[in-house]
């Protein structure tokens, strides 16, 4: 039984924690701000309870104080020096091409947007194989980040001439929900990234444990 009632036309996908398995990698670059400002390491869970959107509000709660400009891009530099230099060793989320080749032999059509950096997110997702099963993708302009998905998630389905009512965007935090609410979409979040399932079943959200386990609920 289809967790919505409503056919799905279309999937926006979300890439880190949900396609792309980059926990430890993650974890290891927001262990670099740590060091960088003195503060001991986190664990993942702790990284999990400390994670919001804008990300500035995170690194704020586990550094304990506000972070002016000059120190934002500071920590900025600093996770994603760290971030990439370990990107080599992610994998993609289990069943991944299987997933996106079903969805798409099935008729339907499927996006892609992150709020990773678009000149990194392009030549990623193209090494991983996955370009072929996109309409779109779309990363985030310019060279700092941290900011909510609603906005680029309305441009990105524009762009598309989406009705928001066919789409169901799948992701992996609290700020794809939200975005999905937004832009009038739906949303199913999966427990494989960067939050906990207390505050991604508080969205209201369907939640389920994994990208294929998540189509499955839209299946008609």
């Amino acid at each position: 039984m289809p967790v919505y009632s409503c056919p799905v036309k279309h999937v926006v996908w979300d890439w880190n924690g949900t396609l792309l398995n980059d926990n430890h990698a993650v974890l290891a670059a927001v262990n670099e701000v740590c060091a960088g400002f003195g503060r001991a390491e986190l664990s993942w869970g702790e990284w999990q309870a400390a994670y919001a959107r804008p990300m500035r509000l995170s690194y704020e709660q586990i550094l304990q104080r506000a972070l002016d400009e000059e120190e934002w891009a500071q920590v900025d530099k600093l996770y994603h020096d760290r971030y990439d230099a370990l990107l080599h060793t992610c994998e993609l989320a289990a069943g991944a091409h299987d997933v996106l080749r079903a969805w798409t032999a099935g008729g339907r059509t499927q996006s892609l947007l992150s709020m990773w950096f678009h000149s990194r997110l392009t030549p990623t997702v193209e090494h991983y194989g996955l370009t072929q099963y996109f309409t779109r993708v779309d990363g985030l302009p310019g060279e700092i980040g941290g900011g909510s998905k609603a906005d680029s998630l309305i441009r990105h389905l524009e762009a598309q001439q989406l009705d928001p009512s066919d789409v169901v965007l799948i992701g992996d935090v609290v700020d794809d929900a939200n975005a999905a609410q937004a832009a009038g979409a739906r949303c199913v979040l999966v427990t494989t990234g960067a939050m906990t399932l207390e505050a991604l079943q508080a969205t209201g959200a369907p939640v389920t444990t994994s990208i294929t386990e998540a189509l499955r609920l839209l299946d008609t």
